[in-house]
């Protein structure tokens, strides 16, 4: 039986651009003061406009991952994909029961703390703020 868990990623083999970036639930309807609790972990370099880099991202797919975290559920892991056309996805590994996801512009968007961006989640886009990027 092929085992379910990504390969462990060795952070020293990633170049420098690769971060480590939290972005979380912002204010909506039911979610007056925004929501942490939903929020997503995305590994993926960037580069000096604090972009998604394709390059890298092309080089280092396997390292570019995903984790989707809710409250009160159990976070689903996947990896970040490049679509064609130039689009950002969130692809879920086997078993995790969620529909691709699609970041809404995340080719333009810059991944900086009190950023804004929205990901279309079955259908609805939901807008999340970049609370926390470090490196690895």
């Amino acid at each position: 039986m092929p085992n379910s868990h990504p390969k462990p990623i060795l952070n020293a083999s990633l170049p420098a651009q690769f971060r480590r970036i939290r972005i979380e639930l912002a204010r909506e309807p039911g979610h007056p003061e925004g929501d942490g609790g939903f929020a997503y972990i995305i590994v993926a370099p960037l580069d000096t406009d604090d972009r998604i880099d394709p390059t890298l991202w092309r080089e280092h797919r396997e390292a570019c991952r995903i984790a989707r975290l809710r409250p009160d559920k159990r976070d689903d892991h996947g990896h970040l994909v490049h679509r064609q056309g130039g689009g950002w996805a969130f692809h879920y590994d086997a078993g995790a029961n969620v529909p691709d996801e699609v970041g809404f512009h995340f080719a333009d968007e810059r991944f900086i703390a009190g950023e804004y961006v929205s990901i279309n989640e079955g259908g609805k886009l939901h807008t999340y703020r970049v609370a926390l990027v470090s490196h690895l």
